[in-house]
């Protein structure tokens, strides 16, 4: 069992957080200390960095509020989890998140290259390469999947 867990989570997919947040559940111990974490890239106006759709301080309200919902949502009513909301590169955002927390695990969702967000394979490999921790990264979730099965 690991004692302290780092759930690196896309608050945009539902399906994701819950997966993640089973498989760490299952790899913490009863005393264990669970951290959630959404890295955000903050918009930028293009040919103007210094001009944004929202304030980052307004993404990252947005984004902790879905994080915390999500954590409200699948998370036993028995656990508590810190939550992490950081603006940035995601891969180096997460492993120096994981190295200052001190944690054993970090748990990671890939979403492969065929993704809406084609840096997420890069990301993945840019923490399991350089994080001071074990790294688990659960394959993607094939959402086309149930529904072939149905019909």
């Amino acid at each position: 069992m690991y004692q302290k867990l780092l759930i690196a989570i896309d608050p945009e997919d539902d399906g994701e957080g819950k997966r993640a947040l089973e498989a760490a559940l299952d790899l913490l111990g009863d005393s264990g200390d669970l951290h959630m974490v959404s890295v955000f890239h903050p918009d930028s106006g293009g040919f103007f960095p210094h001009v944004t759709e929202d304030a980052p301080e307004k993404k990252e309200a947005q984004v902790r509020e879905k994080l915390d919902l999500l954590a409200r949502k699948y998370l036993p009513l028995n656990r508590e989890a810190t939550l992490h909301v950081l603006a940035g590169s995601a891969g180096e955002k997460l492993v120096a998140l994981a190295g200052q927390l001190c944690v054993d695990l970090m748990v990671l969702v890939s979403r492969g290259g065929a993704s809406r967000w084609s840096m997420r394979k890069a990301t993945v490999e840019y923490v399991a390469v350089n994080a001071n921790c074990a790294v688990l990264v659960l394959p993607p979730i094939d959402k086309a999947e149930p529904e072939e099965g149905e019909g």
